[in-house]
């Protein structure tokens, strides 16, 4: 991949002040590459950054913004573009689920949730490709959800919808930029020990009770040579890859139950 004007790379990373976000962010480091970091937590982005700037000598920049919020990816790009900062990578991490049945959920925690898993991909995706067209050089990483690979989730159908829709706009896109000199991936974990489960109240399913698929650090490892290597799907681990393949092969309303038994709160 070539690199911009000045010889430095940049990646931008949403989520980045827990799990997935922030093992990215130490990756991205490791190999000199600047940090623009994005959360709703100001304090964990400040520690992070200062850790990176101390161990790697890169410069770390920290943006606080709610990307649930509609006007949040406009401004997140202001920041950088006041800056004079050039982004190279661009990676959308910053999601969350909600789980229980659709009659049940709250209907501005299932907006919001879309606003953040599909809407902010898109509106960041938009303001960004622009300038790694124009450089010819350029990686998108958006990580969707082994749920994308799944037919539906009785019991959280919103969530896996949304990690669908970033599922097919990473193929579609990419689809559409080969040539281009940028790349895009769709990073499809499995159930991980993150604050998702947590917040999103899916630590009380079978599935994450039961079925965890590895470690943030892992799963951020393979999602990085993926898209170093300009891999456009990378699901992380044999048995998230198990997990995939039923989810496509097996029959839709067998599928659906075992997934609606899943996704069941226990406790």
């Amino acid at each position: 991949m070539n690199t911009t004007a000045d010889g430095k790379k940049t990646a931008l990373i949403t989520g980045a002040s827990s799990g997935i976000g922030a093992d990215l962010a130490r990756l991205f480091a490791a190999d000199g590459i600047g940090l623009i970091l994005v959360a709703r937590n100001r304090d964990r982005l400040d520690t992070l950054a200062g850790q990176l700037r101390s161990r790697h000598g890169i410069d770390a920049m920290t943006i606080t913004a709610d990307l649930s919020e509609p006007e949040a990816p406009a401004s997140v790009h202001a920041a950088v573009a006041a800056a004079g900062i050039a982004v190279d990578y661009l990676v959308n991490n910053a999601g969350v689920g909600v789980q229980g049945g659709f009659r049940d959920t709250g209907l501005e925690d299932e907006l919001a949730m879309m606003r953040l898993n599909t809407a902010a991909v898109v509106h960041l995706t938009k303001l960004f490709l622009p300038g790694m067209l124009m450089r010819r050089s350029g990686r998108i990483l958006n990580v969707a959800s082994l749920a994308a690979l799944q037919p539906g989730g009785p019991g959280a159908a919103v969530y896996y919808a949304s990690k669908a829709f970033v599922l097919s706009f990473s193929g579609g896109l990419g689809a559409e930029l080969r040539g281009s000199g940028v790349g895009v991936t769709a990073l499809c974990p499995g159930p991980i020990e993150t604050r998702f489960q947590e917040a999103g109240e899916f630590a009380r399913t079978l599935l994450y009770r039961s079925f965890m698929t590895g470690r943030p650090e892992s799963v951020a490892k393979a999602g990085y040579r993926a898209m170093q290597r300009g891999r456009m799907v990378c699901v992380p681990g044999p048995f998230a890859k198990l997990l995939a393949f039923g989810g496509q092969m097996a029959p839709r309303r067998i599928t659906l139950a075992i997934n609606a038994m899943l996704l069941r709160p226990r406790g």
